[in-house]
Parts: C-alpha cells; sequence; structure tokens
C-alpha cells in the first residue's frame, strides 16, 4: 500500500487511476502531472520510489482539491443565489443551468442536480 495525500493506494493500481481518484484531477491533469514527474502512463503504484511519491504528495498539497474544491464550488453556487442571478435560480431549483432542453428531459436533470446546494430549495410540481 502506497500513502498518496492522505489516502491509500494498491500496488497494482495505476498512477494515473490513482490521481484521477481525486475529486478536481481528471484525465488531462492527471497527464500533465505524470509528465512533471517523469513518470510512465503505465506504471503502477508500486513500482514507484519513495521521492517520487513525495513529489507526487507536495505537488498535490500545493493545488485545490478535495475539499477545498468542494467548498469553492459551493461558496460560487451561493454567491450566484445571493446574488438572484438566473443561474443561481436555476440551482435552487433544482433546473438545468446551462441552457439544456427542459421540455422533455427535466427528469434526468432533476436526478443529476440533487447534490445538497443548501439555500431556497425545490419548487414542487
Amino acid at each position: 500500500m502506497v500513502f498518496i495525500f492522505g489516502f491509500n493506494f494498491p500496488d497494482s493500481t495505476l498512477v494515473k487511476r490513482s490521481l484521477e481518484s481525486f475529486y478536481g484531477i481528471g484525465p488531462s491533469v492527471s497527464r500533465a502531472i505524470l509528465a512533471r514527474h517523469h513518470i510512465h502512463p503505465w506504471a503502477k503504484v508500486g513500482s514507484l520510489k519513495n521521492p517520487t511519491v513525495l513529489a507526487l504528495t507536495a505537488d498535490l498539497t500545493s493545488m485545490k482539491i478535495e475539499n477545498d474544491l468542494r467548498r469553492e464550488v459551493q461558496d460560487n453556487i451561493r454567491r450566484l443565489k445571493d446574488m438572484g442571478t438566473y443561474r443561481g435560480r436555476r440551482h435552487a431549483m433544482g433546473l438545468p443551468v446551462r441552457g439544456q432542453n427542459t421540455r422533455t428531459q427535466i427528469n434526468t436533470a432533476r436526478k443529476l442536480n440533487r447534490i445538497e446546494r443548501g439555500g431556497m430549495g425545490r419548487v414542487q410540481m
């Protein structure tokens, strides 16, 4: 087991996949991190040397990921609601925010929008 940024990963896990398990790190960011640390894309976590793991952890601590990023997203949504913008009202009602079709496909959008956002609540139909 390798300990990276507060999480244990089995030795057989790919480094790319273990990086992408963090909230806020997707495929392109993980590819950039691997390139920065000269790690092969198919490298396993168990094959990393201890200095490389420490460098990865140090790199991740300088990034805004996990709870910090979740908190920032929640604050941005709360700010939109407080200002009373169109996007803020759509968030509060649990409706699609980015111009998606609502005539026939609203049920999927409501399912996806059930993240706890606090605030005004949902409109009952």
